[in-house]
């Protein structure tokens, strides 16, 4: 990680501001209000892109981009009573085109009072709305993940207050109303744990958490030894790079996954390039006067901005007409959602509920953007964090488009018996056409909460992130990684 790019022209030059100058012709007026979906809609197959050889699918770069906390009917409830985007549905998809969202629900909590879910920005009380300031950071551990599905996210032992029962719609997230209108979203897409940050995260880059349960850190001396996609794709000569704002978390796998490790200024500049390698990771920021994660308590229009100008990056680069690109959360946060966890195949699957790793966790907002994707499509079938390394594996590693199959392909029982995302994927006629224009204009600069610091890390009396407190514990200079945080104010736009 370069220590002499000044992030804050970084931010202002090279990655939040891409040039409308360098749009090509295929792009038209970006993001606006015209005819892009009825025009997407046209000549829709019936294939999908599994029913090709792996070697012949058009798509060959998957970027895939993992945000922090946040439940599907939390951000994505909306969806369920939103009659434009039903009837386009419905048109294109039958009649019985419908979203599995649910933003009217009401939960007792460990007195028997019952409390409704509620519009965040429209409660009058509400210090701000858009950062949950004067609440707990909703209960996503092992424990309270397992008493919000047994006696619900208000129920004892939980670790929430009625900021948990909060949600946004469409307008709060506009980005996110954009793509779901013009691309793919699932809802049976679950984070692979009914637990917190780090265990999720090990799923998303290995198929396992290797018995962890909490956010702590490798007990060897250089991270996690059990492979990741990262030992495998390097093992097929897939190129492959992990693009990072200020904390990586490929590094729990220690040094060896130096090599892999770009800071984000790279990600941008590959793009307008064309040199992104073929499979990408990209991480937001983790700590306070650089994060844009979406957990609170940071300000979620700030992701907002920031998943914008990475997903308009890659949109704009010689790699969208072969490419997907994939937004996930890591996931829940202890938001609210309707829908029970599923157990799924693991290696650790147990009867024994407080060590089951096949226990996955609550949905997440997942949303797949590429030419080859479905307008304004829902995908209903079972996914999780493993479904997109079983993509991932389908197309560079040998792996069978469905199915357990055989060989060495897999990394655990968990991505071996996983649905393959890509199932929806079209496997003709795409449409690179897309509308990008800015996003609305929000406010991305945000008063702390109280008791915060913008510039470095929290006060005592503000639980660290775990990212945090790993770059407190010197973990990441340990395993081979510099980090160099400098100040910068809260705006993304400053």
């Amino acid at each position: 990680m370069s220590g002499e790019l000044d992030r804050r022209e970084f931010l202002r030059a090279a990655g939040l501001t891409v040039a409308a100058a360098s749009l090509g012709p295929r792009i038209s007026s970006l993001f606006g209000g015209s005819s892009a979906e009825a025009e997407a809609a046209r000549g829709l197959p019936g294939g999908s892109i599994l029913d090709l050889p792996a070697k012949s699918s058009p798509v060959d770069h998957v970027v895939v981009l993992m945000m922090e906390n946040r439940s599907f009917d939390h951000y994505f409830g909306w969806l369920r009573t939103d009659a434009k985007y039903l009837d386009y549905g419905k048109s294109n998809y039958g009649r019985r085109f419908y979203v599995e969202g649910d933003q009217t629900q009401a939960f007792r909590d460990e007195h028997g009072k019952r409390e409704r879910t509620y519009y965040l920005p429209g409660k009058k009380d509400e210090p701000n709305p858009y950062r949950g300031c004067g609440h707990p950071d909703p209960g996503h551990g092992w424990d309270a993940g397992r008493a919000q599905r047994d006696r619900g996210f208000l129920g004892k032992g939980s670790g929430n207050d009625e900021y948990a029962l909060g949600y946004y719609n469409a307008v709060d997230v506009p980005l996110y109303e954009k793509l779901v209108r013009r691309f793919t979203t699932f809802d049976r897409y679950h984070c692979s744990l009914l637990g917190p940050t780090f265990p999720n995260r090990e799923y998303m880059h290995s198929a396992q958490s290797g018995e962890m349960k909490s956010n702590d850190f490798p007990s060897g001396p250089d991270g996690f030894e059990w492979e990741a996609i990262w030992d495998r794709l390097a093992a097929a000569n897939v190129p492959a790079a992990y693009y990072f704002v200020d904390l990586p978390a490929i590094a729990l796998w220690g040094s060896r996954m130096v090599p892999y490790a770009r800071h984000l200024e790279h990600f941008f500049a590959d793009c307008a390039a064309g040199t992104l390698p073929n499979v990408t990771f990209v991480d937001p920021g983790f700590t306070t006067d650089l994060r844009t994660d979406d957990h609170p308590h940071a300000d979620m229009r700030v992701g907002q901005r920031f998943v914008f100008n990475v997903f308009k990056a890659f949109a704009m680069s010689p790699h969208w007409n072969s490419g997907a690109f994939f937004i996930n959360y890591d996931e829940w946060g202890g938001f609210f959602d309707h829908v029970r966890p599923p157990v799924l195949h693991d290696n650790r699957r147990s009867r024994n509920d407080q060590n089951n790793w096949g226990q996955a966790g609550f949905r997440t907002p997942t949303l797949m953007a590429s030419p080859y994707a479905r307008p304004g499509y829902v995908d209903h079938r079972l996914y999780d964090h493993t479904s997109i390394l079983r993509f991932i594996e389908w197309r560079f590693l040998g792996a069978p488009a469905e199915g357990p199959g055989g060989g060495k392909w897999y990394l655990t029982q968990r991505d071996r018996h996983a649905n393959n995302i890509g199932r929806s994927l079209m496997a003709s006629k795409p449409n690179p056409e897309i509308e990008l224009d800015t996003l609305p204009q929000v406010p991305v600069s945000s008063p702390p909460c109280e008791g915060e610091e913008l510039q470095g890390l929290p006060v005592p009396d503000l639980e660290p992130s775990p990212f945090e407190q790993a770059l407190h514990d010197g973990f990441f200079e340990r395993v081979g990684f510099k980090i160099d945080l400098r100040p910068l104010p809260y705006s993304t736009d400053d």
